[in-house]
């Protein structure tokens, strides 16, 4: 469900490993295949973004990576941070929050407890990584359901047509 013009704007942050780490649905990955781990969040977020309206901002820790200066990039309309050398992703979180103004609202999804106190202390609002997994699969359902149901209503109306009408529009279908 896409937000109304008059709300504010939302921003979900995202703990990336922490969700990898925490999801039922990463379960099978193992360390060797993390790029397909963070390319399946990423696809769900874009999802996830897509039916709710919410500004995504994934950021995966990076600060082990010698010589890193952090990247960030926009994958399919969500924002993606990888941090620099020496920054976790609780860090970059904390510090980018702390800069945006507390009109917004911010969420960010995290397990971590100490992090959840912290973000909650700068005027954001948390959300466990189970929490959001259930969020995001159960809109998920809810739109799959929609739109089934939208399907099945369309198929009616149409099967109530005579073959002879649904041969005619499918003629002025083709002619476009």
């Amino acid at each position: 469900m896409a937000r109304k013009k008059s709300e504010p704007k939302e921003y979900l942050f995202v703990d990336g490993y922490n969700i990898i780490n925490t999801w039922d649905s990463f379960k099978g990955f193992k360390k060797e295949k993390l790029e397909e781990a963070r390319i399946k969040l990423k696809d769900i977020l874009v999802e996830h973004k897509a039916y709710t309206g919410i500004d995504i901002i994934l950021v995966f820790d990076a600060h082990l990576v010698k010589g890193n200066n952090g990247t960030k990039e926009d994958y399919k309309g969500i924002k993606i941070v990888y941090t620099k050398e020496y920054e976790t992703a609780d860090h970059y979180i904390e510090r980018t929050i702390s800069k945006m103004s507390r009109l917004k609202k911010i969420r960010v999804a995290t397990s971590d407890k100490l992090e959840q106190e912290i973000i909650l202390s700068r005027g954001a609002t948390r959300v466990s990584a189970r929490e959001l997994e259930i969020e995001i699969f159960g809109n998920k359902k809810l739109v799959t359901k929609k739109t089934s149901y939208n399907n099945e209503k369309n198929d009616y109306h149409f099967g109530k047509m005579s073959e002879e009408l649904i041969e005619k529009l499918k003629k002025i279908n083709t002619k476009k």
